[in-house]
């Protein structure tokens, strides 16, 4: 994978009416802790659940990274 799961999720910030996957970029980008370098799927994971923004916000991640590691091939 040559792109990080972050800047993936870069393309989602900032919509006018947010929906979850906005949110949970927005806040990605809020969050000066979150591993933006990260491309593993288990440390993001880790991270989201010790760290939930909302309350679907695992089940939109998985989401998420199954459309990146598609975006990614």
């Amino acid at each position: 994978m040559n792109k990080t799961f972050y800047h993936f999720m870069m393309t989602f910030r900032g919509k006018v009416h947010p929906d979850e996957e906005s949110q949970l970029a927005d806040w990605m980008f809020k969050d000066h802790n979150f591993p933006k370098q990260s491309t593993s799927y288990d440390e993001i994971s880790r991270y989201l659940e010790w760290n939930i923004p909302f309350q679907h916000a695992l089940r939109t991640f998985d989401d998420l990274w199954n459309r990146y590691e598609l975006d990614e091939r």
